[in-house]
Parts: C-alpha cells; sequence; structure tokens
C-alpha cells in the first residue's frame, strides 16, 4: 500500500517543536506496519526535507504569527476574512490549489490519503476527496480556539478566536465525516470529535526518541528545566501560571532554566528563574535539571514533554492536564493541581526524594501500543500486510 502523507510543514529531521516530534514518530510507525509513504507540504524555510526521495516539496513558508512582520499578519487576517479559510489555513495558500493538484499527481499511483491535521486539508479542501482518507487530529483545533478566545484580552482578538473555532469545528466535523478512519493523540479527543468508537477512531500513543535513551549518571547544574514552544497559546497559559502562581511559593535560591522563544509580557521576578532562549540539544538542557515542572492548565492532545521526560526517566511534578492520555505512569511523577503544593513537589523532589527511573519500559509500552493501533487504523483502508522489522 502506498500512502500521501499530506501535511503543512515537511519532516526536516530537526524534531523543533511537538507537532514536528508526533510527524516523525507516526510516519516511521506507518512504514513499520509495511506501507510506503510519500511526503506532501512546505519546508520551512532553508529547512530541505529529511527525506528528500520519499518528499513532495511545495515551497518554503514560515506559518509562525509570532515574529512575523505587522504587514504580514494584516495580509493573513485579510486574506482569511476574504477567502472564508481559518487563519491557520490561510497561511498555506501561498501555491494555487492547481500547484497542488498536480503535485498529487506526481506522487504516481498510490491508495489512500494520510490527512495530517487541519490545516493543510483546510487550505486546499476538496482536493483529497478522490481517494480514502485517514484524518490524524493532533488537537481538537476547535477546542483550543474557543480556549483562546475565553483568554483573550480584547473584543477584536476575542472575535478573531471565535471565528476561527467556528470555522475550525465545522472543517474537523467534515474531515472525521469523510475520513475512513480518525486518529488522534489523546483519548478524550475523540468523544469532543464524536468518533468515539473503536471503528471509528482510536488515541495514537507516541513517542520522542526512535530508542529508548540508556539511563546514565548526569551532572545536574539546576533545579528545575522547562522548555517549550512558549508562543503556542495553550503553552503559554500553562507556563504564566507556573510562573504566577507556583514560583512565587519557591525559595529565592531554588533555580529555575527555561528554554524556547517566550513571548512579550512573561517574565519573572524570582531570582532563580532565568530565559536561556535557543538550546541546542533538548535532551542535554533537561538532564542538567534535578526535577522536570509539566505545567500544561489547557488544550487538546498529548504532552510531548511528558513523553519525553518519561522516557528518559526524570523526576517530574506534573498537572493533571500534563498527563492526559498517558496511561503509563512512571513512580518517579508527582501529579497536583495546586500551586502550593505543586512548589512543595518540587522541593522536595529537588532534595532527592525522587530518583531517576529506567524510562525503556515507557517507551517500550508506548511504541507497541502506537504500532497495534496504527495497524488497526490501516485495516479501515484494507491494508493487511505483516509489519515490517523496525
Amino acid at each position: 500500500m502506498h500512502l500521501l502523507f499530506a501535511t503543512s510543514i515537511v519532516p526536516d529531521g530537526t524534531l523543533g517543536s511537538g507537532y514536528e516530534i508526533a510527524n516523525a514518530t507516526i510516519i516511521d510507525a506507518l512504514r513499520r506496519a509495511g506501507v510506503r509513504v510519500t511526503v506532501l507540504g512546505f519546508a520551512w524555510p532553508g529547512q530541505p526535507p529529511d527525506d528528500p526521495e520519499n518528499t513532495i516539496v511545495l515551497g518554503e513558508v514560515d506559518v509562525r504569527t509570532e515574529g512575523a512582520s505587522s504587514f504580514r499578519k494584516v495580509a493573513w487576517l485579510v486574506k482569511a476574512m476574504f477567502s472564508g479559510l481559518t487563519y491557520s489555513s490561510v497561511k498555506l495558500r501561498v501555491v494555487s490549489p492547481d500547484t497542488v493538484r498536480r503535485a498529487i499527481a506526481d506522487a504516481g499511483p498510490f491508495d489512500a490519503y494520510i490527512l495530517n491535521s487541519v490545516q493543510f486539508a483546510g487550505a486546499f479542501d476538496g482536493l483529497f476527496d478522490d481517494r480514502p482518507c485517514i484524518f490524524i487530529d493532533h488537537n481538537v483545533e476547535h477546542a483550543s480556539a474557543q480556549e483562546n478566545a475565553r483568554a483573550a484580552g480584547g473584543n477584536f482578538q476575542r472575535y478573531l478566536y471565535r471565528r476561527e473555532a467556528r470555522l475550525l469545528k465545522a472543517l474537523e466535523a467534515r474531515l472525521c465525516r469523510k475520513a475512513r478512519f480518525v486518529f488522534t493523540l489523546a483519548e478524550e479527543d475523540r468523544a469532543i470529535l464524536g468518533v468515539a468508537s473503536d471503528d471509528r477512531s482510536l488515541a495514537l500513543p507516541l513517542v520522542v526518541h526512535r530508542k529508548a535513551p540508556s539511563p546514565g549518571e548526569r551532572a545536574i547544574e539546576y533545579d528545575a528545566a522547562l522548555i517549550g514552544t512558549w508562543t503556542w497559546q495553550p503553552n503559554r497559559i500553562g507556563l504564566e501560571w507556573f510562573l504566577n502562581e507556583v514560583v512565587p511559593n519557591l525559595p529565592n535560591d531554588f533555580s529555575i532554566r527555561i528554554a524556547g522563544h517566550v513571548p512579550a509580557g512573561i517574565g519573572s521576578s524570582h531570582p532563580g528563574v532565568k530565559f536561556v532562549g535557543h538550546v541546542p540539544d533538548a535532551d542535554a538542557f533537561v538532564l542538567g535539571a534535578s526535577i522536570i515542572p509539566l505545567v500544561s492548565r489547557t488544550g487538546t492532545g498529548v504532552q510531548i514533554k511528558t513523553i519525553e521526560t518519561f522516557e528518559l526517566g526524570l523526576p517530574s511534578v506534573a498537572t493533571t492536564d500534563a498527563l492526559r492520555s498517558i496511561d503509563y505512569r512512571p513512580e518517579n511523577c508527582t501529579v497536583t493541581d495546586d500551586p502550593e503544593a505543586f512548589a512543595m513537589a518540587l522541593q522536595l523532589a529537588a532534595a532527592g526524594a525522587l530518583h531517576d527511573t529506567d524510562g525503556s519500559a515507557f517507551h517500550r509500552y508506548q511504541r507497541a501500543v502506537l504500532d497495534d493501533r496504527i495497524r488497526r487504523g490501516l485495516a479501515a483502508l484494507g491494508h493487511a500486510k505483516q509489519a515490517v522489522p523496525a
């Protein structure tokens, strides 16, 4: 079986975000199931695909709102309003539908589409109706937009998020109806999308590393470390909760390092908090911490940083939301949603109350369930080949 994996951004091997990590994990699992996968989509500027022989690149595009010029933001907004597209999809309309149609034809004979998230499918709606498809919803996008609307600081921003939520809800419903099968990344998302039956959908557990990391001695440089795409609104909400509600309960000598681009308006007066920006090696950064705070407070989908922490076997203190759709919880993870209890758990863990564990059992569990559910989803397309060796 040959599948065309239609996505906004093609994998380039950098794995710089949770979206990119999830894409690489899912594509690997599809290939382990014995199918041929050709990827179709856009590349980040200056980033060639990591598998050029099996990738069709439509061009380069930077879809990040944070850092875009005011002119570009206004252009996206005006184009979205006049086209009826979502703000997230209109950013991909840098080529015409005919260009995409020709690229699909260039993929050669294939059996079905994998429609990866709503942005690309929404930007070129109607071009993927000639074959069966599987739809992958990384997050319930309309629910995230509704949460963003509730958290918005002004009436115009609230209106834009509500518009986005309305369009996304209709688009997600249409894609779910059209798909032979739906994959989500969180168990809870299946019911929100109205596809909770196991013959319609399954939630995919993910892995971050292709092989389970080997446990070893670590050099501790700071008490706690957080890393993430903080410009994404659900992540920002979690970080703001941590800085505003948890950190004031920590002693001044408790050291915290926060990696990743932090949007304007976020900061902390706590003397132990330092924002370090981009780090070249995410694993090395978190391995330098005694404890990992997992601070998600909202959103849908799965928290990639939770999975990475558990694979590395690192001690953690997590909110309930940070564990959504994670069935396997290691013994060195403390769970609380109370800010004072969260701060106390961080201090106890940093003082040695929690220890490193071997994360390979978690990794094996996640990958085994992932491979099984991928094969069950592919069966809806008529694929029954034996899995290929990993």
